[in-house]
């Protein structure tokens, strides 16, 4: 199987390298991608958007002459969403890591801007549950690896005209939430709760992780992705 691999933000395709070797020895053909503007100035990504994202993945699906499975890590979620609704036909499955599915007009988040782009902010800003697992040494390895994002993809609304994506089986590996919680906590979330009440088929995958498992749990995290695509 074909799996194309969108990394959240701040990351890069090599993001996804510590979970190859798995996918690869499954049999399976791997195509991290590296999402437009990524680590480019504002000069050259400021006009970016998330629809850009988008086209990004669906341009790779484009490219592969088979059915392909999508995994989005984080605000790549949204990408890869958006790239099921319009090539539903081509993708066997999504895979969300530690993400949920956006309704038409989500947004990832806000962030600060930086002239002009959105740099890392720094494990600190995020809520202690989502770095438990980093260690020290994790911690200033994978900031390494980290990139600026273009200044209006975090809170750009993502367009999903249609009901497509709905009828694409998804696999939701939560880091802190096993199935029952999920369900429990995502109906209570608007939009979100009846987005994901729409799929036809879905599951979820607890971790026991934080929020960059590739990074803190990748054979975890590779046993699972693995165990995900069928």
């Amino acid at each position: 199987m074909d799996i194309i691999l969108v990394p959240g933000l701040w990351l890069d395709a090599s993001s996804w390298e510590p979970v190859l070797p798995a996918l690869e020895k499954a049999g399976h053909t791997a195509h991290p991608i590296t999402l437009p503007g990524v680590g480019a100035p504002a000069s050259q990504s400021a006009g970016i958007g998330i629809q850009d994202w988008v086209d990004a993945v669906v341009s790779e699906i484009d490219a592969i002459p088979g059915p392909v499975v999508l995994v989005g890590h984080s605000g790549g979620g949204n990408v890869v969403w958006g790239a099921a609704e319009a090539r539903s036909e081509r993708v066997r499955r999504v895979i969300l890591v530690d993400t949920v599915p956006p309704p038409d007009g989500g947004q990832i988040s806000e962030f600060e801007i930086v002239d002009g782009v959105i740099p890392f902010p720094g494990w600190d800003s995020f809520d202690a549950p989502e770095v438990a697992d980093l260690d020290e040494q994790t911690r200033a390895t994978a900031a390494l690896r980290t990139r600026t994002v273009p200044a209006k993809v975090p809170t750009d609304p993502v367009r999903l005209d249609g009901t497509a994506r709905y009828t694409v089986p998804v696999t939701l590996l939560m880091g802190q939430l096993d199935d029952e919680a999920f369900r429990a906590a995502v109906s209570q979330w608007g939009r979100y709760g009846t987005e994901f009440d729409a799929i036809a088929d879905s599951e979820v995958v607890h971790l026991d992780s934080g929020h960059w498992p590739q990074f803190s749990q990748p054979d975890n995290l590779s046993r699972a992705l693995v165990a995900a695509i069928r």
